[in-house]
């Protein structure tokens, strides 16, 4: 059988005790929500601050931030 943690098993139940009106609305924030997180990487891109090889990063902080942690502007 498989095993619920807690707080998934109260969203069950919360979500049942939804009245069928407010439903919509709680499934696309669920939805929206799902999506964000999928679209989320691991590690995030500013991890990669510190792969230039160089020990200087913190030193670098400033230029590190103007070029968006390797992101494409």
């Amino acid at each position: 059988m498989h095993c619920m943690s807690a707080d998934r098993d109260e969203l069950r139940e919360l979500v049942e005790q939804l009245p069928e009106d407010q439903v919509p609305t709680a499934l696309a924030d669920v939805r929206r929500h799902l999506a964000e997180a999928r679209g989320r990487s691991w590690p995030p891109a500013f991890f990669r601050a510190g792969r230039s090889g160089r020990g200087d990063v913190a030193a670098r902080a400033e230029e590190i931030l103007d070029e968006g942690f390797g992101r494409p502007a």
